[in-house]
């Protein structure tokens, strides 16, 4: 007699180990300058290895947004996550040590400095001033033509890829640049925009906040609108369209 066939039972799929947060992630986000609430519960997530830009005219809510994302300014509700790492009343110190690194609008270079020593400022963390140097001329080599000039006598572009420099020598695992592009001609915008994409496929995440949305699209993985306060939209900066005319020129979506 032969024994009756039994149908095998097929494996179970080993389950699926989750990926790592995050490098920033903001959850119902809510922030008020006295009794006038300027955020109104905010989502935005900063994957890693990706250029998310977030976009909006003046007065959207985007430099609010930053300075609560940066421990500048205390949201009223919601959480900031950084790797995973609840940071709500963190001071900017503390998120640099853990690897957020911020440009600020204005480029926040020492006017009165030379490139070399803008550059040595730092080192203050331990890394060797040699090291430093070689890095930010080997990412911009137009530095190593200006080392010795004093920083407020470069161009609009070279003291921006000076404060690039000296905020990637600290290996910063996120990176938040606030209007990059403010008082630049367009060609050297888009010679930075290009930078800042050969940045991010070394791994670095980056966060670029921006006014001019046209000028950051080319190079961001994706988009976040806002508009008085709100995430009106969020994707894939090619499925956006209607949403930043909408948001800039009040057309209807």
């Amino acid at each position: 007699m032969t024994a009756p066939t039994v149908d095998p039972v097929p494996a179970q799929a080993p389950a699926t180990e989750p990926g790592p947060p995050p490098l920033l992630e903001l959850t119902g986000i809510r922030a008020s300058y006295g009794r006038i609430e300027v955020l109104h519960g905010i989502d935005l997530v900063v994957p890693r290895g990706e250029v998310v830009a977030l976009l909006g005219p003046n007065g959207a809510g985007k430099s609010t947004t930053l300075l609560v994302a940066t421990g500048q300014h205390p949201a009223s509700a919601g959480c900031v996550h950084v790797a995973g790492r609840h940071v709500n009343g963190a001071k900017p110190e503390d998120l640099a040590r853990i690897g957020l690194c911020t440009i600020p609008e204005g480029r926040g270079v020492f006017r009165n400095l030379t490139v070399r020593e803008n550059l040595r400022m730092a080192s203050y963390r331990g890394l060797p001033e040699r090291d430093i140097i070689d890095r930010a001329v080997a990412r911009f080599p137009r530095l190593g033509e200006r080392i010795g000039q004093v920083a407020g006598t470069l161009s609009g572009g070279e003291q921006q890829m000076l404060a690039m420099a000296r905020g990637l020598a600290t290996d910063p695992a996120l990176l938040i640049i606030d209007e990059l592009s403010m008082g630049l001609a367009p060609l050297i915008v888009a010679e930075l925009y290009e930078l800042v994409a050969g940045i991010a496929q070394e791994g670095v995440s980056i966060l670029v906040v921006e006014q001019f949305a046209r000028t950051v699209l080319g190079v961001a993985d994706r988009a976040v609108i806002m508009q008085h306060g709100n995430v009106i939209a969020a994707g894939v900066p090619a499925d956006l369209e209607a949403e930043l005319s909408a948001a800039y020129l009040g057309a209807q979506s």
